[in-house]
């Protein structure tokens, strides 16, 4: 089974994933809406909703069959068939998610990466190809290939967006710090850095502005 879910509860879905897939075979086969939830620092009630879009695994006083709703949830998030991508731009950060080895657990092939630096092609110490930029839309279009990772600079970015569509790439997952324009039909994911740091950065403000207004109020309770 499968319901609309919110962008939040999309996001909650590889954490679920990730605890379970992390748990003992040979221990618990069943697991409660509640220990997920304590375990992960999400509300029961929240876990419960999640998982009902999704799954049918649920039953009352047994939980969660573990195995089910691994499966329930790859089969929800596409991870249970590998898709092919490329990505486009082989500096630090391209090679590093080149060699990442997570992503094919997670549904994600990345079959090679392009660059416009012939310096820089060649196998890459992942074993992956780096090809030459003109070959990009050639083989996006003889392999199929649906997924389109940019990291290139921000000048760049968009060029490189307009060749992935030409070759016939659906979806891009832009991390380049700009804002691309892309036709409709085509999604478009953008990974802002900048602005996930800005949060944490925020947060941590906060944090420390209250802890220090906790200690003021502290010292002015203390007797003298």
């Amino acid at each position: 089974m499968s319901k609309p879910v919110s962008a939040q509860a999309l996001s909650r879905m590889p954490v679920y994933l990730h605890y379970l897939k992390a748990l003992p075979t040979d221990k618990e086969t069943n697991i409660s809406a509640k220990a997920l939830g304590l375990k992960l620092g999400f509300g029961e009630i929240q876990v419960r909703k999640d998982l009902a879009a999704v799954s049918d695994a649920g039953k009352p006083k047994l939980g969660y069959s573990v195995s089910e709703l691994i499966s329930d949830i790859e089969a929800f998030l596409g991870y249970d068939s590998v898709n092919d991508a490329v990505l486009v731009g082989a500096g630090k950060l391209g090679r590093a998610l080149l060699s990442y080895e997570g992503f094919k657990a997670n549904g994600l092939n990345i079959v090679a990466a392009f660059d416009s630096d012939e310096g820089k092609c060649g196998k890459d110490e992942s074993g992956k190809q780096i090809l030459p930029l003109e070959k990009l839309e050639n083989l996006c279009r003889r392999m199929k290939i649906k997924i389109g990772i940019i990291t290139v600079p921000a000048a760049q970015a968009q060029q490189v967006c307009e060749l992935l569509i030409s070759g016939g790439v659906e979806a891009v997952w832009n991390f380049a710090p700009t804002h691309l324009s892309v036709p409709q039909g085509v999604i478009l994911k953008n990974e802002n850095m900048a602005a996930s740091l800005a949060v944490l950065s925020k947060r941590l403000s906060d944090k420390n502005s209250a802890n220090k207004t906790a200690q003021v109020m502290q010292g002015k309770g203390d007797p003298k």
